[in-house]
């Protein structure tokens, strides 16, 4: 895969990689900057930003926005997530200029009228609403409230009420003048297309934008804690974090492994010992979520709060097996070949690779070649692996409990079935 690569003389990054056989190309601009990056006093500016920018710019009405792009056959949305707001289309090979120019515009000259912020004010605060009336959803954000407490990255992405009722047009055009600039954006095409007249169509449109950002982050500290909260459901959730490496340390790859060994599909350990022998759960899954200053490293359970007191062991003892003794040659090869056959699966799609070499830039500023990733993962070995264990594992625990909880291990007992350094 061969990615083709521009810098503006703002600074803006041109991205792309062009794959002539195809009938489409995703595009999207992809800006560094999310709730990580808000104050407590603005908190949920960053999503509500995301919204209001589809709602008008100076050439086109929201009704026209949308027109330009599914007249033309094709989709665009956006997303806002803790460190990153994406805004991109996917469209025909002829109609990249069109999709471009909506987006650009959406960037470079939106309104903001107050007839559309009062309209979307609502309509976010129904978000919220539908937000917590989920259980689902809520419980993320009392994970991440309990995993990083009193910082941005602990905060929730869509805000709280109040916050979003109060933004007006000069709270976002100065949320804007701070965080979006060329340094901080990268514009990413993939598809039917040839890069230098991409690069022309981006300059064309995106030269006048600033050159640098204007904010620093809150600092990414893990805290760990306990949050249980009794709410009337079938079903409880249970997470146990622990704090992992950020999105810069080489660990982050023997992590991903001992993931897919411990708890990443139905063969992991995890599966196989919850919930195919004992029939505790219907899910339990682990992950890890690498940010730019901090991580965490989850494991997730949705079951009857009446086994909670029967679940929480069998972990312990999972992760103590993991932490002391060698996988086999067996998991090893399998969390490998899952690990590689995951990355070029979605490599499939262009959408995933405009996202993957965008997060890489933002992040890393450069193209590590596929084939090196490949070659990390394969030199990985089993101490590799249980090093990884061990380093996470003796971390502090995060506990969060939701649902309709009777009885459960306490958070100092749990961690007294946990390893220790």
């Amino acid at each position: 895969m061969e990615i083709n690569v521009s810098i503006l003389a703002n600074g803006l990054r041109v991205i792309s990689v062009e794959r002539p056989q195809t009938e489409t190309v995703s595009v999207g601009i992809w800006v560094n900057t999310g709730s990580a990056c808000e104050r407590i006093d603005n908190n949920g500016i960053s999503h509500f930003l995301e919204h209001m920018v589809f709602k008008g710019t100076k050439k086109r009405n929201a009704l026209q926005i949308s027109e330009d792009i599914e007249n033309a056959g094709g989709s665009t949305n956006a997303y806002t997530s803790r460190e990153f707001t994406v805004f991109y289309a996917k469209m025909l090979k002829n109609d990249l200029e069109l999709a471009l120019d909506v987006l650009a515009d959406m960037i470079m000259a939106p309104t903001f009228s107050e007839n559309e912020l009062s309209k979307e004010r609502e309509v976010v605060v129904q978000e919220i609403k539908q937000n917590f009336d989920d259980p689902n959803d809520i419980f993320y954000d009392y994970v991440q409230e309990t995993t990083f407490q009193n910082q941005a990255l602990g905060r929730s992405i869509l805000g709280p009420a109040d916050k979003v009722r109060s933004f007006n047009a000069d709270t976002l055009l100065n949320y804007m003048s701070h965080n979006y600039a060329a340094e901080n954006i990268v514009v990413c095409a993939v598809g039917n297309l040839q890069h230098e007249l991409f690069t022309k169509m981006v300059e064309a449109r995106m030269s006048e934008l600033q050159k640098n950002k204007s904010f620093v982050p809150d600092k990414q500290i893990y805290t760990g804690g306990c949050f249980a909260k009794q709410r009337d459901t079938e079903q409880s959730q249970v997470m146990m974090g622990f704090k992992s490496c950020n999105c810069y340390d080489d660990n982050r790859y023997p992590i991903a492994l001992m993931s897919y060994v411990l708890g990443n599909g139905m063969s992991s350990r995890l599966f196989q010992e919850i919930r195919e022998k004992r029939g505790l759960v219907y899910s339990v899954y682990s992950f890890n979520n690498s940010y730019t200053g901090s991580g965490v490293f989850g494991i997730y359970a949705g079951l009857d709060a009446d086994e909670i007191s029967n679940y929480i062991p069998v972990v312990a003892d999972e992760i103590k097996r993991i932490c002391n003794e060698p996988i086999s040659d067996a998991e090893l090869n399998r969390a490998k070949v899952q690990s590689k056959a995951g990355m070029l699966m979605s490599l499939e799609s262009s959408s995933a690779t405009a996202e993957m070499i965008s997060r890489r830039h933002l992040l890393h500023n450069d193209n590590l070649p596929l084939e090196k990733i490949i070659e990390i993962i394969e030199n990985i070995s089993k101490d590799d692996i249980m090093h990884a264990a061990q380093l996470i594992f003796t971390e502090p625990l995060t506990y969060t409990l939701l649902g309709n909880i009777k009885a459960y291990p306490s958070y100092e007992k749990v961690q007294k079935m946990l390893p220790h350094k």
